[in-house]
């Protein structure tokens, strides 16, 4: 009996955590009935831009744009409607080296000079959607984007990540999420400095969420 007793107890011991990790749940889910139609705003601490550039042929190198605002409008029932409007902060651009994102916001040594990258008060960059193709949890949106001054369109390959609303804890609201990539030339965009030596190409992953006003 003593030996059923200890089996069973050992039994419930390891089976009790598990249950309550099954019963736990992420509030989003990858799941299009989730989508709540109306206006939403970039959440700045989870929409995020990644850059990656090839550096001289040996190996590709990654820097970041945080701190991201704008909107989105969008119905589940029409999602080719949707609309989308983002600002990033140039200046607060991140790499892994203090040396390199100094140089990225240099100024130039000349007086009146052109900088070598963005300059020490870069202008926001924005982009704003013009056109949105849908094709299941997929979509190519396509947009100008002003970068360094200069505006040129730019399509990104978008995909659905998940919708839901937050716990009462976290605010209860309405919240969903897109992953998109995309390459863009940055000499298209005036800043031309070490090309080839570091690629003309810059490849971009960018992860967007969404909280509804």
């Amino acid at each position: 009996m003593r030996v059923r007793f200890i089996a069973l107890a050992a039994t419930l011991a390891i089976a009790t955590p598990l249950v309550a990790q099954q019963a736990m749940q992420t509030p989003g889910a990858k799941d299009p009935a989730r989508v709540v139609a109306g206006s939403y705003s970039a959440d700045p601490g989870h929409t995020l831009i990644a850059w990656e550039v090839d550096h001289l042929g040996f190996t590709p190198y990654f820097g970041l744009f945080g701190d991201i605002t704008g909107t989105l409008v969008i119905d589940p029932k029409n999602p080719a409607a949707a609309k989308v409007d983002i600002t990033i902060p140039v200046s607060k651009v991140t790499t892994a080296s203090a040396g390199l994102t100094a140089h990225l916001l240099r100024a130039p040594k000349e007086a009146g000079g052109k900088p070598d990258f963005f300059g020490p008060a870069p202008a926001d960059a924005r982009f704003v959607s013009t056109k949105v193709v849908v094709a299941g949890d997929k979509a190519k949106v396509t947009g100008d984007l002003t970068l360094n001054g200069i505006k040129r369109p730019v399509t990104l390959d978008v995909a659905f990540y998940g919708a839901g609303k937050t716990p009462q804890q976290m605010g209860g609201k309405d919240n969903i999420g897109f992953e998109a990539t995309t390459t863009i030339r940055r000499s298209d965009f005036g800043v031309t400095m070490g090309i080839p030596m570091v690629s003309d190409d810059v490849k971009l992953k960018i992860a967007a969420g969404f909280t509804k006003d």
